[in-house]
């Protein structure tokens, strides 16, 4: 067991958190543009281009939205925040912060295999990098305090870990089937609502 070595209180942490998020959230819709001056021909053919943008900016949403909410639960009940604690914080921020390049290569390059890979270890990682920061905190109990955690630990480390597993999956069957691999991604909408109702009979 690692000695309690608090760095203070979570609120810095949390808000920086907040911060990054907002802003990966909003880089994303930088890419959703129609070009001025076109004629009624033109601006028709440019909303029928924008709908790869419009998917991958919805698909990219919902994943940064999740982790947001992941992280705001993860440190509801936590008091005190230590080193390692932090690192793994920042580094799941430089990843959250990353997600807006592999959706412009999705939205843009969407048929090529290379594209969907790196989208997928992307969002893998960070969902690995959110599964950690659970199982450290949980392993560390003086840093809750008198708090209690909001969500079963084991319901949190199965949420996290089925985008982790879904995403990691997508990678060899990206290799072998293309884009159409994205399809798989659609497995995670019943089991996070399986999730949900676990966590939700578990109170």
């Amino acid at each position: 067991m690692r000695k309690r070595t608090a760095e203070g209180g979570p609120e810095r942490l949390v808000t920086l958190a907040d911060g990054v998020f907002a802003i990966a959230i909003t880089l994303l819709v930088l890419d959703l543009s129609v070009p001025p001056g076109l004629s009624s021909g033109q601006y028709h053919q440019a909303l029928r281009e924008l709908l790869p943008n419009l998917g991958a900016y919805a698909i990219s949403l919902l994943v940064l939205a999740g982790f947001w909410r992941n992280h705001r639960i993860l440190f509801h009940a936590v008091r005190q925040v230590d080193a390692q604690v932090i690192s793994l914080t920042l580094l799941g921020l430089g990843l959250a912060a990353l997600v807006p390049f592999p959706t412009v290569l999705v939205s843009e390059y969407g048929h090529e295999r290379v594209s969907v890979v790196i989208y997928s270890a992307a969002v893998a990682a960070l969902g690995a990098v959110h599964l950690a920061l659970l199982l450290l905190i949980t392993r560390r109990p003086w840093l809750y305090g008198d708090g209690e955690p909001r969500r079963d630990v084991t319901i949190s480390a199965l949420d996290m870990g089925s985008t982790v597993v879904v995403f990691l999956v997508t990678i060899p069957l990206a290799l072998f089937m293309g884009s159409a691999a994205m399809w798989w991604w659609l497995v995670l909408i019943p089991v996070k609502v399986w999730l949900g109702r676990s966590a939700e009979s578990a109170r």
